[in-house]
């Protein structure tokens, strides 16, 4: 097995970056021992339609966990033989995360930054404590225009945050556009 690696792979709405990160823990792991933490909840039917067909891309022989929130928890919870563990992804996360805050704490940059960044925290202690080849996926939001309302700035701010935070850590980190992967660190 090839040593441990942490890597990141963002970029905007519909950029590839799932396909991507799929196809680097095939390539990862051709035994197919892929953990893959899903943080998307089913709210509506656009939504549970959108889960079912990634849930049919993914190969027959990968084990899922959802973990809308306490990803890095439920990783190493679940873990068992896997050698590489995708989470896909780190944006719903963080609105998980900010959205659970009471609501006088939504809007608040601070509260908002420590929810999503006790996440990277989370999955960086289990990525630390185990073996396996950890890929993260994550939107770049902050290339639009600025959000109109105090709780989408708040949002974009702390993911952006947790996203810089993730990237430092990391051992290579990807940008995403038009499905082509764009190396910003490290080795693929």
């Amino acid at each position: 097995m090839a040593p441990k690696r942490l890597i990141l792979i963002i970029g905007g709405a519909r950029s590839g970056k799932s396909a991507y990160a799929e196809k680097l823990a095939a390539e990862t792991s051709p035994a197919g021992r892929v953990l893959y933490v899903a943080t998307a909840e089913a709210r509506d039917d656009e939504m549970r339609t959108r889960i079912a067909k990634h849930r049919a891309q993914r190969p027959a022989g990968w084990r899922t966990v959802e973990a809308p929130i306490g990803a890095g928890r439920a990783a190493a919870e679940a873990v068992n033989d896997a050698e590489v563990i995708l989470v896909d992804c780190l944006t719903l996360l963080t609105s998980n995360v900010v959205i659970a805050l009471p609501e006088s704490a939504m809007a608040d940059a601070a509260q908002a930054e420590a929810a999503a960044m006790g996440e990277v925290k989370e999955i960086l202690r289990a990525y630390h404590a185990g073996s396996e080849t950890w890929i993260v996926v994550s939107n770049e939001v902050g290339l639009g225009i600025v959000p109109p309302t105090p709780l989408g700035r708040v949002y974009r701010d702390a993911l952006g945050r947790a996203n810089q935070h993730l990237a430092a850590e990391a051992d290579a980190v990807f940008f995403m556009a038009a499905g082509l992967p764009m190396k910003l660190k490290g080795q693929q």
